[in-house]
């Protein structure tokens, strides 16, 4: 799964206020919201969207006025504290240089060092680390769980029955076990004075999420170990720079539009294999009739080129999928275990399996 998001996380020292997180995607509304008539504004993530799927300044700016700044407010309030907030934040392009609203003047923004975010940035300490190995425990426990109830393989259930909404609804389940504990020991390294003396030692519960993802991978037949997880979670570190955050090059730009392209075709109704032969077929005697007998070649060869450039070669490409998807389900079908493959081969011809999982209608979580 190619899919990506970008998440932004924050909360504060005492370690009991968590802020709604920022969640950017690269589409405002995509197939699965409005198969499921998804509220935006009931996720437990503010969701927003650009082509980048990249959280810019005026995003960033977005969640800090209508997310950040009221629930502290609110915070401050209900807890009879003084209205007052440090924010702390590292020197990242989309961070905005100061606040100048006068509405959150309340608010005083202090940036880290540069380059002393690995060193310094409470939530780089183990924070969004634990949160990632959190996420990713769920969701090998939902697919454990998914595979072993019904008929489904793991690929089916990855490929068919998991979507950004099922997604999201395991990012807020993942910052909710986040504990006090691992947001307090975050602090150690810039304010150490506010840091519990228990809290020092942390490694402990991480190595234990690890554990169990490990133990949940491997009852699945998957092939993992610990150094597999770890450089799953250490795989999108890399900050974005100003330059990228401007200016996409030509090959994110191509990557991005395929991407989208791809969106927009599944919305679609769905060709068969079949059809697309045939249509193929004719267009090929039609190709070879336009260049034998029309008396501009010239306008021919554009036109021609034209249409297989921008039409016709996005046939081809959903035929070289589809076929690229047999030998998979090719591949997993002698990979799969004995026993699941016959429960599988048991379900009747036409009676789907019967799948209602958590998640699967918003309205219920």
């Amino acid at each position: 799964m190619k899919d990506r998001l970008t998440l932004l996380l924050c909360a504060n020292a005492s370690t009991d206020l968590k802020i709604k997180p920022l969640l950017v995607y690269h589409s405002q509304t995509p197939r699965v919201f409005r198969e499921q008539n998804v509220n935006k504004a009931r996720l437990p993530v503010m969701w927003r969207a650009n082509a980048k799927a990249w959280v810019t300044r005026p995003l960033f700016m977005e969640w800090l006025h209508e997310v950040f700044a009221p629930t502290v407010r609110k915070f401050l309030s209900d807890n009879q504290l003084p209205e007052r907030c440090l924010l702390l934040m590292d020197n990242a392009p989309a961070h905005p240089p100061a606040l100048v609203d006068a509405e959150y003047d309340f608010i005083k923004v202090k940036f880290l060092p540069p380059n002393t975010t690995p060193l310094l940035q409470p939530m780089d300490q183990q924070v969004i680390c634990n949160f990632k190995k959190l996420y990713t425990n769920a969701l090998f426990t939902r697919c454990f769980n998914v595979t072993e109830e019904t008929s489904l393989t793991l690929k089916d259930f990855w490929k068919k029955h998991f979507n950004v909404v099922h997604c999201i609804y395991l990012i807020d389940k993942a910052w909710e076990e986040v504990t006090p504990r691992t947001l307090n020991s975050a602090w150690r390294k810039l304010w150490p004075e506010c840091v519990a003396e228990r809290e020092h030692d942390f490694e402990g519960s991480d190595a234990e999420v690890l554990e169990e993802i490990v133990s949940m991978g491997k009852s699945m037949g998957l092939d993992v170990d610990g150094a597999d997880v770890e450089e799953l979670v250490e795989e999108h570190r890399e900050e974005q720079t100003t330059e990228e955050l401007s200016e996409p090059n030509s090959e994110q730009q191509k990557a991005l539009l395929e991407e989208h392209s791809t969106e927009e075709e599944e919305e679609r109704e769905e060709v068969s294999s079949d059809t697309i032969k045939s249509i193929m077929q004719k267009w090929n005697e039609c190709h070879d009739f336009f260049e034998k007998h029309h008396p501009n070649i010239t306008v021919t060869n554009r036109v021609l080129n034209l249409m297989n450039d921008n039409v016709v070669s996005h046939f081809w490409r959903v035929m070289q999928r589809r076929k690229r998807q047999v030998t998979l389900d090719r591949f997993f079908r002698k990979t799969e275990p004995a026993a699941r493959r016959q429960r599988r081969e048991e379900t009747p011809e036409g009676d789907p399996p019967d799948v209602l999982m958590e998640g699967d209608s918003p309205s219920k979580q």
